[in-house]
């Protein structure tokens, strides 16, 4: 479990996003990053924070961001995610929990008294420089795309 914090360098990664596509830390350089790790693909939370990323993108677009939301499940899965709430911005699928794992979400988790691993609600905003620039844990997902976009406008400031 790593223990990032404003400030450190965002660990590299590479995931499969769909149709032998893949996203890289790497390759959105220059580009803030709204890095969201979400449990599971079509369940209620994760659905409204989609939905509201998805509502903003063009605001976010316009600030030089870039929205990949990222959990466990497989490209299909994430396939028909995009499709059924027309989400137009890319679905990572980190199926291994590598990248969970060097973003320090992956771990134990307890639900109606059972316990196990799976993905905290977490997202990482990376500067243009590739460094972390805010971290929001345990995300509440109404209006929080709205703070994410108000952290950009406050940092562009």
């Amino acid at each position: 479990m790593s223990n990032l914090n404003i400030g450190d360098k965002a660990p590299t990664f590479e995931m499969p996003t769909k149709d032998g596509a893949t996203v890289s830390l790497d390759g959105l350089r220059g580009k803030f990053v709204i890095l969201y790790f979400y449990p599971k693909d079509d369940t209620p939370g994760c659905t409204i924070q989609a939905g509201e990323f998805n509502k903003l993108k063009p605001e976010f677009e316009e600030l030089s961001a870039v929205i990949v939301g990222v959990s466990k499940d497989d490209l299909n899965s994430h396939h028909k995610f995009k499709e059924k709430y027309c989400l137009e911005f890319d679905l990572a699928s980190d199926k291994d929990s590598s990248t969970a794992e060097e973003y320090g979400v992956w771990g134990e988790k307890s639900m109606y008294g059972k316990t196990y691993m799976g993905i905290s609600r977490t997202t990482f905003l990376i500067d243009k420089d590739g460094t972390i620039a805010h971290i929001w844990r345990d995300v509440s997902v109404s209006g929080h795309a709205s703070t994410v976009l108000e952290k950009i406008k406050e940092l562009q400031a």
